[in-house]
């Protein structure tokens, strides 16, 4: 098994705590987060080659931090296992982008509300994927078999994905979504970006805010398979957390690129689907073949490519 040992100072900790928190201020406070608009694919592009930008400069800074303090093999490994963490991250959150994509089309909210949303989404995501990370990698410390678990459970995500890619969910039958409407009290009609308004002295909650349950839920339920997957690429936590972090702040930005031109990547479903199940089976011939993480990143990179590329051929052919 991987060691859980991690290379990471309290200080680094703290510095790329901080580093987000300055991120998401700026976010809400400075670049326009508070106020109602709708973000044009312009301004999408722009953040998603922020956030992208910023992944990989962490990277090489890493890297370049790395090969100081213990060595150029080391500062390779790490720099790789983020990576790869990273660009599975980034293409498993893509298949939040379509759920999304469904949530806001059946509740009818407009684009400019869209925004608020999503960035209260990722801020639930962040401190929900924290917990879940750290508890994660105190498992795979005391528990290494548990591992297994995950390439199981990796597994059968997988195989389920295929079988499911082609079915709509019923955002009506969820169950949640049941739950919040029969204990809330939920007001009728359009009231903006506000998630309560207040009724005769009585708050209700609006049907904005049932979007955003939907939307935490949804990450919820995508983070019990991306977690894992990562682990199957390191047991570093820092590594786990900084990419996985790096991926859900840039969310937002890759849900409004991708909004308007979801249904020409229809295959792509399928290529996370085989992700997923590759690196559930990683895990479960650990005992026998240890995969480099160079193969690993370069097998989740061609998935991912040949479902982009087989989605825009279709979609072409289909146009004909």
């Amino acid at each position: 098994m991987q060691s859980i040992d991690s290379f990471a100072t309290p200080t680094m900790w703290a510095g790329f705590i901080a580093f987000v928190l300055v991120m998401l201020a700026l976010d809400l406070f400075v670049f326009g987060g508070r106020k109602v608009h709708k973000v044009s694919v312009k301004e999408a592009a722009l953040w998603s080659l922020v956030w992208v930008s910023l992944a990989l400069a962490f990277n090489a800074g890493l890297w370049w931090h790395l090969t100081d303090s213990v060595g150029p093999e080391m500062a390779d490994r790490k720099a790789l296992e983020f990576l790869t963490g990273y660009l599975i991250e980034k293409s498993l959150s893509v298949d939040n982008v379509f759920i999304f994509l469904l949530i806001f089309t059946a509740f009818h909210v407009p684009a400019e509300y869209q925004r608020r949303v999503l960035i209260y989404g990722v801020l639930g995501a962040i401190v929900l994927r924290a917990v879940m990370i750290l508890a994660g990698a105190w498992v795979v410390q005391e528990f290494s078999w548990v591992l297994y678990i995950f390439g199981v459970f990796l597994v059968i995500t997988g195989v389920r994905m295929l079988v499911m890619a082609e079915k709509t969910p019923d955002l009506e039958q969820n169950p949640v979504l049941k739950f919040a409407r029969r204990h809330l009290r939920i007001s009728d009609g359009d009231h903006g970006e506000k998630f309560t308004v207040m009724k005769d002295g009585v708050r209700y909650f609006t049907p904005l805010f049932l979007v955003l349950i939907l939307i935490e839920v949804t990450d919820l339920v995508f983070a019990v398979d991306s977690i894992p997957a990562i682990f199957a690429i390191t047991t570093d936590p820092f590594v786990v957390f900084t990419s996985n972090i790096f991926a859900i702040m840039g969310l937002r930005a890759l849900y409004f690129l991708l909004a308007d031109v979801a249904d020409r990547f229809h295959l792509l479903k399928y290529g996370l689907a085989l992700v997923l199940t590759f690196i559930g089976a990683k895990m479960l011939i650990l005992p026998w073949y240890h995969v480099p993480v160079g193969a690993s990143l370069a097998i989740v990179a061609v998935l991912i490519g040949a479902s982009v590329v087989a989605s825009l051929i279709a979609m072409r052919e289909g146009v004909k």
